[in-house]
């Protein structure tokens, strides 16, 4: 993770849902917003600005962990000083892969 993107995250003062992703990622994926939200507290966590999908605003895409360990990526904006999440989903093996080569 870039400086410039680790000091965004630390000002970050919690999570915003918005209504229509609130309930999406346990629909589509059985992913809960808390796990959603673990992965920024555990650590290794991966964060990269996702230039392909920042046309409207700035996006990001997380590889980290949650609290039973399981591996999820997840994409997000940062709205007001809140991280938004936009979608979770268990890691692919690809990003597995980019993940364990850090620990």
């Amino acid at each position: 993770m870039d400086a410039a993107t680790k000091k965004i995250l630390q000002e970050c003062t919690g999570f915003e849902w918005d209504d229509g992703n609130k309930h999406k990622n346990w629909i589509k994926h059985r992913v809960s917003n808390s796990e959603c939200e673990q992965i920024f507290f555990n650590r290794p966590l991966i964060v990269h600005v996702d230039d392909k999908h920042s046309t409207f605003e700035d996006r990001y895409y997380a590889l980290g962990i949650t609290d039973l360990g399981i591996k999820l990526f997840s994409v997000f904006t940062l709205q007001n000083k809140k991280i938004r999440i936009i979608s979770a989903r268990n890691m692919s093996r690809k990003e597995r892969k980019i993940y364990e080569a850090i620990l």
